[in-house]
């Protein structure tokens, strides 16, 4: 049988390969309650069409699902968000965003398995739900840095106020950000590298 032609399968397209000088790569997991911003952090860092797996929200999650400050959220995620970032001419980062929906938080320990930390999207209006999220992640012993999105209508606090309210140790970086920005959402995860860089050095682990 002949496979040429039409059959053939197409090599990937020229925006999704790797860099010829990229000689490492690292997991990065982007983790927060639902419509913290982490679709949005990965759709605007990524070099990459990012992979999303956004759903059309129905009258079936009401009651279950909460979407408390995002009310004209139409879709939510429900497995994950996929893009890449090279940091340096050799480091790439692969980026998966979590699904926010309590519903399927059973979906994170395989995401979280070999990441190498993460970021924890915070939205003033809801601080309780990241105390979960950040509970999750100490649990699997993933370092990661807290970053609070700044939405328009969300209340400002200074970031110790932040960090004491959120019951974040010193030595963990918490920093405000805009997802919707390409330059914020890297200098996220520039903060992350350099965090976990310490940790290396240090020989510990948050």
């Amino acid at each position: 049988m002949d496979f040429k032609g039409s059959d053939t399968i197409p090599g990937p397209r020229a925006e999704d390969q790797l860099p010829h000088t990229a000689q490492a790569a690292a997991k990065i997991v982007i983790v927060g309650g639902f419509g913290v911003g982490k679709t949005t952090m990965v759709g605007s860092v990524s070099e990459i069409t990012p992979l999303t797996t956004e759903e059309t929200m129905t009258q079936a999650g009401i009651g279950v699902d909460d979407n408390f400050g995002s009310a004209s959220k139409t879709a939510t995620t429900v497995a994950m968000d996929f893009g890449r970032i090279s940091i340096t001419d050799e480091l790439v980062l692969y980026l998966f965003g979590t699904p926010g929906q309590q519903r399927f938080w059973f979906l994170w320990n395989g995401l979280f398995e070999g990441a190498l930390g993460a970021v924890v999207l915070v939205d003033t209006r809801r601080l309780e739900v990241s105390f979960d999220v950040m509970g999750r992640l100490e649990e699997r012993g993933v370092p990661f840095v807290v970053a609070i999105n700044s939405f328009p209508d969300a209340p400002r606090y200074p970031i110790e106020e932040l960090r004491t309210a959120l019951d974040i140790s010193p030595d963990i970086p918490i920093m405000e950000c805009d997802a919707r920005r390409r330059a914020s959402s890297r200098d996220v995860l520039m903060t992350l590298m350099r965090f976990l860089h310490s940790l290396a050095m240090t020989g510990s682990r948050t």
